[in-house]
């Protein structure tokens, strides 16, 4: 797509230039992108509960996964700075691979655990230095029939590890408006819905499968209790 190589190819020239405000360029390109992606494919978008996402804080989103128009809704729509943790097939994608990966997002290597964790770590001291809301899909790829999924632990090791509030999220109509497997986006209405923030506070690395199993409790009320047949 045209507007894809334009933004990815203006990121990329800003990389190159080593200049002090990439990281602006960035996050202003990304926005621009996904925002301009959705309004020529018709797509609407409906945020619900927004101020769960506090950006002056440390926080990790997890929501499910159907779409690839879940990751430009997120993109265009979360407030404040992020940084998504995508698994590592996006970087070989010409030209958006890597502007995603000049831009600070994380790649990750779910096949390789030594990779995986030296991931997590960047996210780690992302989390502590910046403080950014990390943007995980915690069943580790898109669903193809709309279930949720079986959640990874990584998401829940880096909250314990870092003491950032995980904020479970639901997003409907996504798989309606681009299938997996689809390139092409329809006309629709996507909405998404932010849960309240699960504080970490006492959980150890021990419990880190319970934290797992409660965050995706949450998901999975939240799809129940706010989605639409």
């Amino acid at each position: 797509m045209p507007v894809t190589i334009w933004y990815a190819s203006k990121i990329a020239w800003s990389v190159y230039r080593r200049s002090p405000d990439t990281r602006c360029h960035c996050e202003d390109a990304g926005r621009a992108w996904a925002s301009l992606v959705l309004k020529v494919a018709g797509v609407q978008v409906i945020i619900e509960n927004e101020a769960e996402i506090d950006s002056s804080l440390p926080q990790i989103l997890v929501t499910n996964h159907v779409s690839w128009v879940d990751v430009l809704v997120l993109a265009a729509f979360v407030p404040g700075r992020y940084v998504f943790v995508a698994k590592k097939e996006i970087e070989s994608i010409p030209i958006f691979g890597p502007a995603v990966g000049a831009c600070g997002h994380i790649y990750i290597d779910r096949g390789d655990r030594s990779r995986a964790l030296e991931s997590l770590d960047i996210a780690r001291k992302r989390l502590e230095e910046e403080a950014p809301t990390v943007i995980i899909f915690p069943e580790g790829t898109r669903s193809a029939t709309g279930e949720l999924g079986i959640f990874k632990k990584g998401a829940f090791v880096l909250a314990i590890q870092t003491r950032a509030s995980v904020v479970p999220a639901a997003i409907f109509g996504s798989r309606k408006v681009m299938r997996k497997g689809s390139f092409l986006i329809n006309p629709g209405i996507v909405r998404v819905h932010y849960g309240g923030p699960i504080q970490v506070g006492e959980y150890t690395m021990h419990e880190r499968t319970e934290l797992t199993r409660r965050a995706q409790r949450a998901v999975s009320e939240l799809q129940k209790s706010h989605g639409t047949s």
